[in-house]
């Protein structure tokens, strides 16, 4: 029994001595790791961050390929096994135009199968914009045959590979505004805490100007004062400015009074007495102390950045066609009729309620674990 104990101790005593020595970032990772619904989170977000690093490995066909005579092809489902062995395949798609309505009815022909298999050769693209390559995820045996395995829109273009190409889109935007956010409300935050005086009148005002106006206009505005022959790529770049621009506020007024606290602190007057320059001191070391709130806050600012570039894409005056997003494919959702006849076509909305929640999920779990008050 005494042996028991003394081996009690000493685990105790090896886990307190662990924990003594750890770092912050250790001790963040050790109790965000406990938070199994936020690690989940992450592993979907990894996920979909890979389908933004190659897009075109996930994609079955080139999503700009159009045929009308395809249009409105309902979702092909992937079945991995035939005759009780490894045979990827989907059911192939018969087409019958209706007399009344004039329109192509498609129905599933249970007499033929369309043979398909991993990591098979498609259409060329550049790996990582760089490299050849013609590797895709999933291809048809014979290269002449289509597979739409979430279905085709009204320009018979393949809804899962456009899905993968506007997911780099869309979350790039996100994270890239998020980002730039999060450098102008750190930096201007900053100044204003640290400081102060006339400085930060000017940038106090300039927060309550921007939360005062109401931020749908002020994006409507903005987006539709975009030249109309400026390139996808252009506008893709306008568009994050703007986000970023209008996102900053919020971050800036929390830095800015974490700055008012920490400015009288001992170790911030020992480097101002070293000789440090201002943004020396607020940069490398005011500004890591409450690093982990930092990156909580942005990982719950990507969402609300991915909905404000899907909104703006939906009413036709944030990234516009040639280019794709989860808002321009959402766009072909608007009409009512074409919901009855290409249900499929919602998916995108799907994906965006997928996304924001693992975003606030992630963020959830990274600000209970940044907080070492909460357990």
């Amino acid at each position: 029994m005494a042996g028991t104990q003394t081996s009690a101790a000493a685990v105790g005593a090896g886990v307190e001595d662990r924990i003594a020595v750890a770092s912050n970032w250790t001790l963040v990772w050790w109790r965000f790791r406990r938070h199994h619904l936020a690690m989940f989170s992450a592993a979907v977000l990894i996920f979909l961050y890979l389908i933004v690093i190659c897009p075109d490995f996930f994609s079955v066909q080139d999503p700009e390929r159009t045929d009308a005579r395809q249009a409105f092809i309902p979702v092909q489902s992937l079945h991995l096994f035939d005759d009780g062995g490894l045979a990827p395949w989907v059911p192939a798609i018969a087409g019958k135009r209706n007399t009344v309505t004039l329109r192509m009815e498609w129905t599933k022909d249970p007499q033929r199968r369309v043979p398909v298999r991993f990591f098979a050769r498609g259409f060329e693209y550049r790996l990582l914009g760089l490299f050849p390559a013609s590797i895709h995820i999933l291809a048809p045996v014979d290269p002449a045959q289509r597979i739409f395995l979430l279905g085709s829109d009204r320009l018979g273009r393949d809804q899962w590979s456009r899905i993968m190409y506007a997911t780099r889109t869309s979350m790039t935007v996100g994270l890239v505004a998020v980002t730039l956010s999060v450098i102008l409300g750190v930096v201007l935050g900053g100044i204003s805490g640290y400081v102060g005086g006339k400085t930060d009148q000017v940038i106090q005002r300039l927060i309550e100007l921007l939360q005062s106006v109401a931020t749908i206009p002020i994006w409507l505005a903005l987006s539709a004062a975009l030249p109309r022959d400026w390139t996808p790529i252009q506008v893709f770049f306008a568009i994050t400015v703007i986000l970023s621009l209008v996102g900053w506020t919020t971050l800036g007024r929390e830095v800015r009074g974490r700055f008012l606290a920490l400015r009288e602190e001992d170790f911030v007057l020992a480097a101002r007495l070293a000789g440090c320059s201002r943004m020396r001191i607020i940069l490398r070391h005011m500004v890591p102390t409450f690093l982990s709130h930092i990156i909580a806050t942005s990982s719950l600012a990507i969402p609300v950045m991915i909905i404000n570039e899907t909104s703006l894409s939906f009413l036709g005056l944030g990234i516009r066609p040639p280019a794709i997003s989860w808002g321009v494919l959402l766009q072909e959702a608007q009409n009512i009729q074409t919901l009855a006849l290409a249900p499929w076509l919602l998916i995108p909305g799907g994906l965006v309620i997928v996304a924001v929640l693992a975003f606030n999920l992630v963020g959830d779990g990274l600000r209970d674990a940044s907080d070492p008050y909460s357990h």
